[in-house]
């Protein structure tokens, strides 16, 4: 049996307003895919922030409709912010027997398209399927597998050229009171998983070339990005986005030029408080 869980292919950002986040994320210096639009029934919107291998989402709420009414209430009650990962699969149908032997829950096999504005002007089409797992055993978030059936429409090289010189996820980083638990369990669900210690938590790796997740209790993390307020970000969600650039410098130096406030860590990177990224700490690395 192999494992049908092959790394992390994106997340995203529910946010409370999705054109005053686009506008905080182009401050940041990245490039941003044209406004999209899925269908009048899930009366949500997106723009995507596409990197080599992998991409970060911004999502919002359009049109309140049944189908959005968990997302409203996700926002209404934890508030915007790094909300969900998505990952690689090559065969969305084919996991959900494999994840059952594992004796991983998962639901049920979705299929979708949208309309995908271009940057040069028209529109083409993009496709997925995709299968979330069982909410009750995940920790932190939404957390589903995506299989992309048009991957050279999302890719697209024109939108993978970004100021601040950002190339991939370069992490993300969950809150927990018992890190190692929480670890141990998102481990299980990839096929590459194990942990180990790190930076006084347990990160997780996902796959070859895939960014891993980090888990911290509330000290470690206050530690580790000393002034930045982690209570922004939301409880049952993820807290911080790092994201790998060239060259931090380059990235500071953007952010400079718009004003925008940021810390140095310890390690050398720096960060960007969740009242500019819209509900979560952004680190380039």
């Amino acid at each position: 049996m192999t494992h049908p869980v092959l790394g992390v292919d994106h997340s995203y950002l529910l946010v409370d307003d999705l054109d005053a986040s686009a506008e905080r994320y182009r401050r940041l210096g990245f490039t941003l895919s044209p406004r999209g639009l899925h269908s009048p029934q899930k009366g949500t919107g997106n723009y995507t922030i596409i990197f080599q291998n992998d991409y970060l989402e911004l999502l919002g709420v359009v049109a309140e409709t049944e189908l959005n009414a968990a997302q409203r209430k996700t926002l209404a009650t934890y508030g915007e912010g790094l909300h969900a990962i998505a990952n690689r699969t090559a065969n969305a149908d084919a996991a959900k027997p494999a994840l059952a032997e594992l004796g991983i829950g998962t639901g049920e096999v979705s299929a979708f398209s949208r309309p995908l504005p271009l940057p040069g002007g028209g529109e083409g089409i993009t496709s997925f399927r995709t299968l979330g797992f069982d909410p009750n055993d995940v920790p932190l978030g939404h957390f589903f597998l995506c299989q992309h059936e048009t991957r050279d429409m999302v890719w697209r090289p024109e939108l993978q050229d970004h100021a601040n010189g950002a190339v991939s996820l370069g992490g993300i980083i969950g809150v927990s009171d018992d890190p190692r638990r929480t670890a141990e369990t998102y481990a299980r669900f990839y096929a590459a998983g194990r942990i180990e210690e790190a930076q006084g938590g347990f990160r997780v790796e996902t796959g070859e070339g895939s960014a891993p997740l980090f888990f911290f209790d509330p000290a470690a993390i206050t530690a580790l990005y000393p002034g930045l307020d982690i209570g922004k970000t939301p409880s049952n969600g993820f807290a911080v986005l790092r994201v790998r650039v060239r060259d931090t410098e380059r990235t500071a130096s953007v952010l400079s030029g718009q004003g925008i406030p940021f810390i140095k860590t310890s390690t050398g990177s720096i960060a960007v408080a969740p009242a500019d990224a819209s509900g979560a700490v952004v680190e380039f690395i």
